[in-house]
Order: C-alpha cells, then structure tokens, then sequence
C-alpha cells in the first residue's frame, strides 16, 4: 500500500509551495482579485493582438528593410495616422520590440538552439542573396560585414515566433473575459485553469517562419524543424520576461565597478515578477508603454474601481502594473501546473515528493519577487 504523506515542506515560500500542491494559485482567490485579474486580461488582450499583428507585419513585410520607418503601420500608412503616431496616439509597439529583443539576448530553448544552426543559416543565405539580387551597394557592405544581415534574420525569427505566441495568448485572455462576463468565472483557480487548458490546447502547435521575396517564398523555419508553442516560445518567453528581464535605465547604475547589476544573464531580476510598479508606472522604463497601452482598453468595471481608491486615478499606471503582476502570477501559476514533473493532486508519495522538489527549486527564484506584496495589496 502506497502512503501519501509527505510532511512540510521548510522553504521560506513555503506556503505557496502548499498552496500550489492543494490545487490553488500563487495569488490569493478573492471576487476583488478575480476582477482585477480578469479585467486587466482583457485589456492585456486586446493589446496583444495589436502588438501581435504588428510582430508578424514586421517578421513578413519588412524583411530585412534597413530603414523600416513605417514598420508600425501594418501596411495601412496615412497623414493622420503619422500625425497621431507622432502625438503617440497609438499603441506602443516599442514594448513588443522590447519583449522580442529581452528573448533574443537571453535565448534558451530549441527556438535559440534552431536560429544557430546549420539549417537555419542555409535558409538565410537563400533569403538574403535574392532580397539583395539588382542591389550591388548592400550586397557590397554584406560582403564586408557578412554577419550583419543573417543577425538581423536571426532576429526576425524572434518576431516572427513572439508575435505568434501572442496571437495564442490574446485568445486566450479575450476568451476568459467572455466566460466573466457570463457568470463561468468565479474564482481565481478558475482563471488558472481556464489559462492552463489554453496552453495545453495549443502546445504543440506548430511555430513556423517564412518570406514571400519576388513571388517565391522562403522557409526559416519550416515545419519539420518541429518547434512547438507551449516549450519553444512559451517557456523562453516566461523565463525572459516573467523572470529576467533587463535593468531599467535610470534605476540602476551599469559601472561594473558598482557591482549592481549580476554578472550572469542568469542571475537577473528585472522580469514582470519582480518590478517595483513605482518606477514602471514612470517614464523611460519600457513597462510603462504597455501600461500606457492597456490604461484605453480597460473594462468600465475595473476603472471603476481605481477611480474610487484613495488617489483616483492619478496614480493608474501604478495601480494598472500592481494588477497585472496580479494577472502574471495567475499565468506563471497555470504554467507551472503545466510543467511538473507530475500532476500536482498525484496521490503517489514518489511523485509528490519528486513535484516537491521541483515547486522548490521554483519557489528559490520567487523570494525576491512581488509575490507577497500582491498578496497584500
């Protein structure tokens, strides 16, 4: 007979470690909670698709064009639209880029691993001779800088797959808000699992990257490679932008004399998880842009509720990141579920013990985030 105690466990965090063995979220459920988190979902939703839309424009139609000075167009460019771009009328596709680049400089997973090799720098070459064929000058820096254009395809790759990544998820959120707004989502376990089937739905869906350059198409990454949604983008996207993120200009010094910025990639904690929402909610840090963009898309609901705190609303890029990091500790939630060893209501003892280990390990990485604040707010 096989026993199922395990006793508990002794990590700081080891509340939430419990709580996730119980089948509960790393935020607390209440209707508060659930409203915001849905709300800003929606909002986080729509930008999305936006941002997504844009990635894709840019992977496919402005393949390597230099100078891609109406690149946030999406093909459609008028003298209003430039005039509403430049008063930053718009939504700020800087930050897509930002998400894309934080990916591209961290790297991990076979996305990185493919981008590197053999195959994949075939392709290029193939891309970049006919882009550049009756184009003597650039073919002529190419050859003096041969490696400049094939990073630039390296990164486009990256568009190309976050901005695919995003199409998943922006169904995802819109589709919880509209389960909401029918009485389907009632608590924060709901929102986690709603999350989780999404993702497990579209796991393995194929990642694939290709041009059109003079009516003939070139494969990137074609299907064979066998790059998937959920391990190849999904999981990097979450280790470069939950986790790690970059250091935030003006809040910390880069003098490596000053020591206060790690010297492994690995050792950051700069990602959503851990953003002190004071500075975020201030210019010149690149989250503000999104918080900008999802502040005209918010429910009436949740408005509601900021312009009736202390402040109103003249604190809601604050108020707006202190709930999507709320929203963000239901997606790592749904993810790690996703990801254990084993599932997590397991009634084997080895089992449990091996899922233990792997919430832990996990859980090392959180005692520096926000992960009591939002539970606090």
């Amino acid at each position: 007979m096989v026993t199922t105690s395990l006793k508990s466990s002794k990590h700081p965090l080891a509340e939430y470690i419990h709580r996730l063995e119980s089948g509960k979220s790393l935020l607390q459920d209440s209707p508060e909670n659930v409203l915001e988190v849905v709300g800003i979902l929606k909002s986080y939703g729509i930008v999305l698709d936006a941002y997504s839309n844009n990635l894709n424009y840019i992977a496919e139609h402005q393949f390597l064009v230099l100078f891609p000075f109406f690149k946030y167009f999406n093909g459609d460019f008028s003298g209003n639209k430039l005039l509403r771009h430049c008063w930053h009328d718009r939504i700020n596709f800087e930050y897509a880029e930002y998400c894309m680049r934080a990916m591209l400089w961290h790297g991990g997973g076979k996305l990185d691993e493919y981008v590197d090799s053999e195959e994949f720098s075939q392709a290029t070459k193939e891309a970049i001779k006919a882009k550049l064929r009756g184009n003597p000058f650039i073919s002529g820096l190419n050859k003096l800088f041969p490696h400049f254009l094939s990073e630039q395809v390296k990164m486009l790759a990256y568009y190309s797959a976050l901005g695919q990544f995003w199409r998943v998820m922006s169904d995802i959120f819109i589709s919880l808000s509209d389960r909401y707004d029918q009485s389907e989502i009632n608590s924060i376990e709901e929102v986690v699992k709603h999350i989780l089937d999404g993702l497990v739905a579209d796991a393995n869906k194929a990642i694939t990257y290709a041009v059109e350059i003079q009516g003939k198409t070139y494969e990137l990454i074609p299907q064979k490679a066998g790059l998937t949604f959920l391990m190849d983008v999904a999981v990097p996207y979450v280790e470069a932008v939950f986790f790690r993120g970059t250091p935030f200009l003006g809040t910390v010094s880069f003098n490596a004399q000053e020591y206060q910025i790690p010297f492994d990639q690995s050792l950051f904690t700069y990602g959503a998880l851990y953003a002190d929402p004071l500075p975020v909610g201030g210019a010149g840090i690149p989250p503000t842009l999104l918080m900008q963009d999802m502040r005209h898309y918010l429910p009436d609901y949740l408005q509601e509720v900021y312009r009736n705190t202390t402040r109103g609303e003249d604190d809601l890029l604050v108020k707006i990141c202190i709930t999507f990091q709320k929203s963000m500790y239901c997606v790592t939630t749904a993810a790690l579920q996703g990801l254990a060893p084993y599932s997590l209501n397991t009634e084997n003892i080895e089992e449990k013990k091996a899922n233990r280990q792997y919430l832990e390990q996990w859980m090392n990485r959180f005692t520096t985030s926000r992960i009591l604040d939002v539970n606090d707010q």
